[in-house]
């Protein structure tokens, strides 16, 4: 077998002078700027609960996600009830703040309930909370021509369970952002 060489029988210095060459012609092959420009830059974490999340660190003002992640969609009622908390008010100042700001938004309030009664029972109580969170909204200055509230009972659950815990999650209204009214 034959030994193969990348020098064969170079004088020392031309060697050295070869090498050199070969490793600045390597270290001029950079892909930082390649890099930069095919992938975004990531910002750095730093360990805060408001770092933002993976993929939305470059999220717009004024724009749904901005909503969800910096204000939030879901209000909470308490088992039977369309009677708003003092957290469902804290959520729904934080929306009404936001809707506020950014007039170009019309908003559509979804409820729901958990299967804690018969279907009509439900059907009722999720247009219930649905209207006084519209209700809410509108007593904190969002222009009522801008909502609309739709009931949909235990037809659209999070999750299907018994636990009381995982029950909560279904007892709720979502504000949906639109650009346009849709049907009720």
């Amino acid at each position: 077998m034959r030994k193969i060489t990348l020098m064969p029988a170079m004088p020392g210095l031309t060697r050295l002078l070869s090498a050199a060459a070969i490793l600045l012609t390597l270290t001029a092959c950079n892909t930082t700027e390649i890099a930069a420009v095919e992938e975004p830059s990531v910002v750095p974490m730093t360990g805060k609960t408001d770092d933002p999340a993976p993929g939305f660190e470059t999220v717009s003002t004024g724009s749904e996600e901005d909503f969800i992640l910096n204000v939030g969609r879901r209000t909470y009622f308490n088992q039977d009830s369309s009677t708003l908390d003092s957290v469902a008010k804290a959520t729904l100042d934080k929306q009404a703040i936001w809707l506020n700001s950014n007039p170009r938004w019309l908003v559509k309030l979804q409820g729901f309930s958990d299967d804690s009664g018969s279907a009509s029972k439900m059907a009722t109580l999720s247009q219930q909370r649905a209207d006084a969170a519209m209700a809410y909204l509108a007593s904190k200055g969002v222009n009522p021509n801008r909502m609309w509230a739709k009931g949909y009972g235990n037809d659209r659950e999070v999750r299907d369970c018994t636990e009381r815990s995982c029950k909560v999650q279904n007892r709720r209204v979502v504000s949906n952002l639109r650009t346009e009214r849709d049907a009720i």
